[in-house]
């Protein structure tokens, strides 16, 4: 399935690295690249000069190529710099959850033992990396330097980026992205989407994730694109600006959010909803294809990989699905599990030599840890993660198989199926299940049961108003996990 492992991708490009790529499309365009939600408008020159001047800074403060620089900042045009500022230092960008707490950025800086620390001003952490401060208004002693700075040599295989995992099983571990893994699959976006010079890409995620920093962005900067930069999630504000745009990217939770708000008319001017990070449900796609007559792009990728799948630009877009595999990357299913080989499969785990050969295969492969299959029509079926595997009574049970069918009942407005631990069966399958309603717990087990076999019908139904999301809304069920870990006694 797929094209051969190859490096293909780079027929016809000049460019030995990202910085080579992006120089020729910003350094000297007057060109508007991005225009603020507060009416600030950039040009790619300034872009530019901006990650200039930041380089120069840490170059300055002695940085050196190689050297990993850690930021935790609100979100701004100057914090998507930040990332070319290493690109054109040839330093490692190592982005960090806002959300994270000062002893989660401690393990981080010591971990990737971090020369620098960009962090807003109004936060203390205690640590030997030195510190520069940005704040949410794009100001900060980062921005120091003079744009007087010489672009360092760098290769398709020098690290460009370091993130860490979301470390839902043990310590979280660092990928090392390098220049070929985020510019073939910015390339390879760019190619199956259709981005132009004429999109405006309607910005609302955050940018310390794969998906906003450089799903988002780096198709845009490619393409020739132009950003329309929202700092934060707003429905009333991402509507409001649906005409300006051509293309929105988002997590399943903003497409819910949005879904009372949009209209065939509202969104007439665009051309593409992707959505990513967390499965989609059915429902959700059916009802914005309604509503809006636009049917929603989902894709599939993860930290390690970026992207991996997509469903069609032009073709069916199936519900449920993500697609086919991107241009020059391949997919097998092996014992269930799903493996990936390509140009965007990341380098390995950051000083974890181990943990790297445990994922990846001597051939290439990458073991993604998410279990899918082939449909009748070709199309990738992404089935869960093997660590949410259920083993109860001997038997093997996959939650997504059980979501799908509470999913489906009426009042439910989602699911999540964990197993918990149960004396007599090991884990007992129990279903929590977000609803607005009033439901019976046992009329909606007695329902199961004509569906499901028996060992696969919920011992028992949690209910609660919502489920618990990170940041780039994937359910919990680590925190579910563990917040029910006595319900059984």
């Amino acid at each position: 399935m797929g094209t051969q492992f190859s490096s293909a991708w780079k027929s016809g490009l000049e460019a030995t690295n990202l910085g080579q790529l992006l120089k020729s499309r910003f350094e000297s365009s007057n060109a508007v690249f991005a225009t603020c939600d507060d009416g600030r408008k950039v040009t790619r020159a300034q872009f530019w000069s901006i990650a200039g001047r930041m380089a120069s800074t840490l170059t300055s403060a002695g940085a050196k190529p190689g050297d990993r620089i850690a930021i935790q900042v609100e979100k701004s045009i100057e914090a998507l710099a930040l990332f070319w500022a290493c690109v054109r230092g040839g330093f490692i960008f190592l982005p960090l959850n806002t959300a994270y707490t000062p002893s989660e950025i401690s393990y981080f800086l010591n971990d990737a033992e971090a020369f620098a620390f960009v962090v807003d001003p109004k936060k203390q952490i205690d640590t030997t990396a030195k510190i520069f401060t940005l704040d949410d208004a794009g100001h900060g002693t980062i921005l120091d330097g003079s744009e007087d700075v010489t672009n360092a040599p760098a290769t398709w295989d020098d690290i460009a980026a370091i993130l860490y995992t979301s470390g839902t099983t043990g310590r979280s571990k660092g990928a090392m992205l390098t220049h070929a893994n985020l510019a073939s699959n910015a390339l390879a976006l760019i190619d199956i989407w259709k981005f132009t010079a004429d999109d405006v890409l309607l910005h609302a995620l955050p940018v310390y994730h794969t998906h906003g920093l450089f799903v988002g962005m780096n198709t845009v900067l490619l393409s020739g694109g132009k950003l329309l930069f929202h700092r934060k999630f707003n429905p009333e504000a991402i509507i409001s600006d649906l005409h300006k745009a051509t293309a929105f990217m988002g997590v399943p939770t903003f497409y819910t959010r949005l879904m009372p708000h949009v209209t065939r008319d509202n969104t007439r001017d665009m051309r593409l909803f992707v959505s990513g990070s967390a499965p989609l449900l059915a429902e959700t796609h059916t009802e914005f294809e309604t509503r809006t007559g636009h049917a929603i792009l989902e894709r599939y990728g993860m930290t390690e990989t970026n992207m991996i799948a997509s469903n069609p630009y032009d073709g069916a877009r199936r519900a449920g699905t993500v697609g086919f595999p991107l241009p020059h990357v391949e997919v097998q299913i092996n014992d269930g599990m799903i493996e990936v080989r390509g140009p965007n499969v990341f380098q390995g785990y950051w000083r974890n030599p181990e943990k790297t050969r445990e994922d990846k295969r001597d051939n290439g492969f990458f073991i993604t840890g998410d279990l899918g299959h082939i449909d009748a029509h070709g199309y990738l079926v992404i089935s869960g993660r093997a660590k949410d595997l259920i083993i109860t009574g001997g038997f093997n049970v996959y939650p997504k198989e059980i979501e799908e069918v509470i999913d489906a009942l009426p009042g439910v407005i989602e699911s999540a199926v964990i197993g918990l631990p149960h004396k007599d069966f090991g884990e007992a399958v129990t279903a929590v299940v977000a609803t607005h309603d009033v439901l019976d717990e046992r009329t909606l087990i007695d329902g199961l049961k004509i569906k499901l076999a028996a060992f696969k019908v919920p011992k028992r139904i949690i209910f609660v108003t919502e489920l618990p999301r990170n940041a780039m809304g994937k359910v919990q069920k680590a925190e579910l996990r563990k917040g029910h870990a006595g319900f059984y006694g």
